[in-house]
């Protein structure tokens, strides 16, 4: 028999809908200093604004999961595209905060439509069963290959342009994303006999009664809460708590003459070693047992971060952390994409995997809005660091009871 191709045209169209979308995604956090300054507001206010971004994000990825198993994939991310670019547009004509935080539901939906839930529930009912956890893994990279050039681009055009006009730049980029709509034709049956025979709500309900499935929506709180704190305030952190960069340095001859563009080269570095991290923790997932890996990822992420804080940034400080943690940083989606469809099933795996995710946004919108909040308060971001750092020991721990084993499908009466 022979052996299923990994690299279809499922495959390679969902990744590049997922690296101009997160390459979009990941810049925000270089606009959090141009935008306060421009305006004069406390940092707290863009921070909502991206925090509302995350929750909208987190609200959006299962009714859009529902939609794309409801109506069909593509038409679910044409709406989640033309949501993502049109809230873009917007942003960039707007001149108060209210206004900024009301049009980051529209973004955070349109992330949801073009993001995970919906792309990787596709690349995973296309994949073989041999192939689904690499292929997820790969998928996932390809956000992070996004990240790998969205935060730095950021950063150059804002070197030409003001920040309006790189918001309507970047409205294109999500657009060219439906080019790769034709791709997405799935030839593999989408799941077995029996699972089409259960509906939505069977599922839902076996699954919310399930403890673990409970557990792994605890555990990815954590996740969402670390990623998009990072995303969001670490190039201000960066760029004001960072000792300066030597002059004459290897930094400096790569153009980072400034703990500014150190702080956006960060987010790339993080990027660039997550395109290993994902594709080596989908090829793991095969063979070993998701739980343990996402728990060792969770302990992995909390010793660096209390290490980092620990001792006094530098720029290298900065690079080893940016590439330890960027080797962690979305290796837990393949993964927890991966436990979902393996217990649950692959027929619903949009939207179960969307109820999931809303507690990594619900992550997302604490970790942003307290980063702005506390540093308001205190004048750094110390205090929210730590509890970054609490809540991935949580997560570490809840993963271990989680039973890893397929629930049987209830059939339909």
């Amino acid at each position: 028999m022979p052996q299923a191709r990994l690299f279809t045209p499922v495959l390679i169209g969902g990744a590049i809908i997922l690296m101009l979308s997160f390459s979009v995604r990941a810049s925000f956090g270089v606009f959090q200093i141009p935008i306060a300054s421009e305006f004069g507001w406390p940092r707290a206010e863009f921070s909502l604004a991206i925090a509302i971004q995350n929750l909208a994000w987190g609200i959006g990825q299962p009714i859009f999961g529902a939609l794309a198993e409801r109506f069909g994939d593509r038409r679910a991310i044409i709406l989640g595209a033309l949501m993502y670019a049109a809230g873009l547009v917007l942003s960039a004509f707007s001149i108060s905060p209210l206004a900024h935080q009301f049009l980051e539901i529209l973004v955070g939906f349109g992330i949801a439509g073009t993001g995970f839930g919906v792309i990787l529930a596709v690349v995973g009912r296309a994949a073989s069963d041999e192939n689904r956890s690499l292929a997820l893994g790969i998928a996932t990279a390809a956000g992070s290959a996004g990240q790998v050039f969205g935060a730095p681009m950021a950063e150059i055009l804002l070197g030409y342009f003001p920040w309006q006009t790189v918001f309507l730049i970047f409205a294109c980029v999500v657009l060219a994303g439906l080019f790769a709509l034709p791709m997405l034709r799935s030839e593999a049956p989408p799941a077995s006999r029996a699972e089409l025979e259960e509906s939505l709500g069977q599922v839902l309900i076996r699954a919310f009664k399930d403890p673990s499935y409970t557990l792994i929506f605890l555990g990815f709180f954590s996740c969402g809460y670390q990623l998009a704190f990072i995303t969001a305030h670490f190039p201000a952190m960066v760029t004001e708590m960072c000792g300066a960069v030597p002059p004459g340095s290897m930094l400096a001859g790569l153009g980072i003459e400034t703990t500014s563009a150190l702080g956006a080269a960060s987010i790339s570095l993080i990027g660039l070693a997550n395109i290993a991290g994902t594709i080596y923790a989908g090829w793991a997932g095969k063979r070993w047992s998701k739980k343990y890996l996402l728990a060792g990822i969770y302990l992995g992420r909390t010793l660096a971060a209390a290490a980092f804080i620990l001792i006094p940034m530098t720029p290298a400080t900065v690079l080893i952390f940016s590439v330890v943690m960027g080797a962690l940083w979305l290796a837990t989606v393949p993964l927890t994409s991966g436990l979902v469809a393996h217990i649950y099933g692959l027929r619903y795996m949009g939207t179960l995997y969307g109820f999931v995710f809303f507690s990594h946004q619900l992550g997302a919108f604490l970790g942003v809005w307290l980063g702005g909040k506390l540093y308001d308060l205190y004048g750094d971001y110390t205090m929210v660091w730590w509890v970054g750092v609490a809540v991935g020991a949580f997560s570490a721990i809840v993963h271990l009871p989680v039973r890893e084993r397929p629930m049987p499908v209830a059939r339909a009466a």
